[in-house]
Order: C-alpha cells, then structure tokens, then sequence
C-alpha cells in the first residue's frame, strides 16, 4: 500500500541544477545568508567552483566545512549516497551541527535523474531523505542556444519543479517573454520566477515539490497544471511545422494529458506504467498523475522521471469533485497514441479525453 502523504518525515532535499553559466553559484551565495536555509547542509562538486570560500569558518574536515550562515557545506567528489549517509550519521552522533534540509547542487552538464535515482532507490537514504523538489536555473540570455544544442539543458528544465529565470538584469523584456515561452513549451507545470542580481527569496524553492514540508495539504491541481499542459499542447498543435527542427534538441519535447473515466485495477496500471519506462524510458521525460483505484476512496499520486517510479502516494481525500484519473506525460519523440495504447492493453481502458 501507499504511504500516506501525511507522514513525511523525512530530511527534506532540493535539488539546484541548471546549465552551465546559469547563475547557480550566485544563487547559493545569496540563499545561504536566507534564515530558512541557516540550518542546511549543502552538497556541491568542489569548492574551488562553488566560490564560497568567503563563507567559510571552520574546517570540520577535509570535505565539509561549517559556513558563517550556519551551513554545513560539502565537497561531494565520489559517491552522493555515501555523502547523504556520512551526512546522517554524523548528524545522528551530534559530530557535526543539526541540519533540517539538504540542498544538493548539480554541475552545469549533469542529469538530474540519477540524483533522484539515488534518493529513491538506495533504501538508507530513502528512509531519511526525501525529495522536496528539483530547481533549475536557466540563463535568459543563452538559454535559446542552449536548448537548441545540448539536450542536457532540456532535461533539466523538463525534470524542474520550479524554474528560475537567472540574469533578468541583463536582457529586455522580449527576450524574457521568448525564453519563457519556450520554457513553458517544455515543461508547462513548473512555474517560472524571474531572478535579478541573483536575489531570490529562499521561500520560493522549498516545498516547490508536492509534498509540503509542512505537512500541509498538498497543492495537487498546481503540481499537476492540467490545464497548463493542455493549452502548451494546443499552443503546439498550432506550430506543429516546426516540431521537427532537427536544429533544436527542445523541438520533439512536447506535453500532454490521458484522463481516465474509470477506475483502474492497481496491478494492471502499474504494469502498464512500468512497460512504458522500461520500453520508452529514454523518451519519457516525467510523468505526473492522480489516479483512481478500484475499490479505494481516494486517489493516489505518482510521480516518474525517466526509467524511475516514484514509491506511490495515497492523499487522505480527493482535492476536488472530479474523479477521473489523469496522467500528465512530458516526452521526447513520443506520441501519445502510443502511451494511451499501453493502457489498452494492460488495463483495457483508453484515454477518455
């Protein structure tokens, strides 16, 4: 059974990543002097390119350091999951000061994905931590280059919870407007923050996932953005002669919504689920869903990025009176005949809309 979304008790981790040149190390600066984040670790690559030495007081040793905000800082040259467990545990024998979150920032190449493979699959870690929400940092005034390139930058915008648009300063409303679009295109449920300076309030990116770090109700309909994604698809279907732009890697990358009117069978939804990802995982970007079990009062939530499923979630009610399942894909070079055909086939229901 799923775990209630009531019971996460877990250190929260954001995920900070971004391509490169897109502002992250003045964005750290800036939220590690923030009150929110006075009690957070942070892991980085290497201190030499997170340019935070001017916040350094003490040494604890080799690789993490107490900052004067409070952070504790470490330097995460091998293995993220050996860092979170030495983290917890040092934590746990008082050897280091009490931390509340995790910030883990990203180089500008990486791919968020096996990030979050480790804080879901590695069961220590999985136990102790959970994911609080991915962050990307995007550069408006290289961003259009960038997307046209280096699909590693769309993965990390299609993969965000919240995107930050960095170095607003520097570019004319215009170009902000073009980005933003694009941006939207991509991943038209994560809301987009406009940053100058590099000045951003740390409030705007804890809790940006679906679980509150609260234990607030969750904010299903903003996590989902149905209503985003389907005008992204109309506003796609409308351009529709330029989706095959061999020149832009963000081109194929489109959304889309299944609703279900009726309930499925747990089993045979997560095998079609669990199909999907191991035959198009390279094509499925992320998935988002609520959905109606058979026999069970309320819905639950799953989430997938890639080839991962998420542990499945029960909310304690339905957020509205719509009870109609619905599934939120963002996929590369995939249609959405061919998903909807999965759930044909393993739970003999077809997309009603």
């Amino acid at each position: 059974m799923p775990a209630s979304l009531d019971r996460q008790r877990a250190i929260p981790v954001t995920v900070l990543t971004g391509f490169l040149g897109a502002g992250k190390t003045t964005l750290l600066n800036r939220l590690l002097r923030q009150p929110a984040l006075a009690d957070a670790a942070v892991l980085i690559n290497e201190f030499g390119e997170a340019g935070l030495d001017h916040h350094l007081v003490e040494r604890v040793d080799e690789n993490l350091v107490l900052l004067d905000s409070g952070c504790l800082c470490c330097s995460v040259r091998g293995d993220l999951a050996r860092a979170l467990r030495d983290l917890f545990m040092r934590r746990l024998r008082r050897e280091i000061p009490p931390f509340s979150r995790v910030l883990i920032e990203t180089t500008g190449l990486a791919d968020p994905a096996p990030v979050l493979h480790t804080l879901l699959e590695d069961f220590f870690i999985a136990e102790r931590y959970r994911i609080d929400g991915v962050v990307t940092a995007v550069d408006v005034t290289h961003a259009g280059g960038q997307l046209s390139r280096h699909f590693e930058a769309v993965k990390q915008v299609t993969m965000a919870d919240r995107l930050l648009l960095t170095k607003c300063d520097l570019a004319t409303p215009e170009e902000i407007a073009r980005v933003s679009r694009r941006l939207a295109r991509a991943n038209p449920g994560a809301p987009q923050t406009e940053v100058r300076h590099g000045e951003i309030d740390a409030g705007q990116l804890l809790g940006c996932g679906l679980y509150d770090p609260q234990g607030k109700p969750p904010d299903v309909a903003r996590w989902l953005a149905e209503e985003k994604v389907r005008a992204a698809a109309a506003e796609a279907a409308g351009h529709a002669a330029h989706a095959h732009d061999p020149n832009r890697h963000d081109a194929l990358v489109h959304a889309f919504v299944l609703r279900f009117a009726q309930p499925f069978r747990w089993p045979e939804f997560a095998e079609a689920i669990d199909v999907l990802l191991a035959t198009c995982g390279d094509r499925i970007l992320r998935v988002k869903g609520l959905v109606h079990v058979d026999g069970e009062p309320a819905p639950r939530v799953i989430h997938c990025v890639q080839h991962i499923r998420y542990p499945e979630a029960a909310l304690p009610e339905w957020p509205d009176g719509d009870r109609a399942s619905r599934l939120v894909f963002i996929v590369r070079g995939l249609s959405r005949e061919i998903v909807d055909r999965a759930f044909v086939m393993f739970c003999a229901s077809g997309a009603s809309e």
